[in-house]
């Protein structure tokens, strides 16, 4: 007999496989589809998780309900695969100035952000050698997902069930098959395109950053640090700094200035030696209003993306949001709904 799927996924970064565990979880068989396309955000993402946004000191979007749920979903996945991709860390954001510190603690006195922050424990800092004159606010409950690691053990367990093709999802690929839809001979109820980047989507705005790979000896942190940018230890000396945005040329690849930036943001933070190891780029699919774009696109075709910088932290809720319109017929969230920029 002829199987007939209930997904097919077309893109395997961070939104289609976010999508594709979010299907098994709830007894739902996929067949993804993807290949590899230089600028693919997905594969250098430092994979941050952070409920603040560091520049005003207030909540992410809708942070106290997409939290908890994305903490949920990657302790999960860690387990299903045994992949150890999920890092909870927390953040330490340094104060450049006395102003600074001053707006957080104005800030942990407000009922929305008050959950997501805590006063500084200066011993922390100080044991690591790291000089913060003017204090540090703690975000205890931050996290970073090895996106790459996640990514790579997922794909081989797909695999192993015949559910992953190496292959580009072009319009003239699909066709309509009955109540559903064909593509490369493989039948589902339903086709979801979660192409990032390389989708031709009002309201998207790709957005590039770039990140570096650095080794700094002696510097031993089990913690996130932030000033400017971030510092995210890897083990071994090695540390993740990023990030940059533009939203011009996104597609020229690492540049120079990126790194001549990122790396005096660096060693203005740690007052060390720095030995750059390597550079990325990627281009981050974003919306115009920062909020997923999600809904239908065809008869049995529907549409994931728009995760923009904070993709780890709001796939899970979107994944699941989407599907629960898919294959329940619940209503779309008007604040997530692609028609709103129809």
């Amino acid at each position: 007999m002829h199987k007939v799927v209930d997904l097919l996924i077309a893109g395997h970064g961070l939104a289609g496989a976010v999508l594709a565990e979010t299907a098994r979880q709830r007894g739902l068989s996929v067949h993804v589809f993807d290949t590899k396309k230089p600028g693919n955000a997905s594969t250098v993402a430092a994979g941050m998780v952070n409920p603040l946004v560091l520049r005003r000191f207030v909540p992410s979007w809708r942070a106290d309900e997409m939290l908890p749920l994305a903490t949920a979903f990657y302790e999960a996945c860690d387990q299903h695969f045994s992949s150890g991709a999920w890092h909870p860390l927390p953040v330490f954001k340094i104060f450049p100035s006395p102003a600074e510190a001053n707006l957080w603690e104005r800030a942990m006195a407000k009922v929305e952000s008050a959950p997501f922050m805590t006063n500084d424990d200066r011993s922390e800092l100080v044991t690591s050698g790291i000089s913060a004159p003017h204090g540090f606010g703690t975000i205890p409950n931050a996290a970073w997902l090895d996106v790459l690691t996640f990514l790579s053990v997922q794909r081989e367990h797909l695999e192993a069930k015949d559910a992953f093709s190496y292959r580009e999802v072009r319009p003239d690929d699909v066709e309509g098959a009955g109540a559903g839809v064909r593509v490369h001979g493989k039948e589902g109820r339903w086709l979801v395109h979660c192409t990032g980047p390389f989708s031709d989507v009002k309201g998207l705005v790709p957005v590039k950053g770039e990140t570096l790979l650095v080794r700094i000896p002696g510097l031993e942190i089990a913690h996130i640090l932030h000033r400017g940018v971030f510092l995210l230890p890897l083990g071994a000396g090695l540390f993740r700094v990023g990030s940059t945005f533009k939203w011009s040329d996104v597609w020229d690849g690492p540049s120079e200035e990126a790194r001549t930036w990122l790396l005096a943001r660096v060693e203005e933070l740690v007052k060390r030696p720095v030995e750059m190891l390597g550079q990325e780029a990627g281009v981050r699919p974003a919306s115009r209003d920062r909020r997923p774009l999600l809904g239908l696109v065809g008869p049995h075709e529907a549409l994931f993306n728009g995760l923009g910088a904070r993709g780890v932290l709001l796939a899970p809720w979107s994944a699941a949001h989407l599907l629960d319109h898919l294959f329940s017929g619940q209503p779309l969230d008007p604040e997530v709904d692609l028609r709103r920029f129809a």
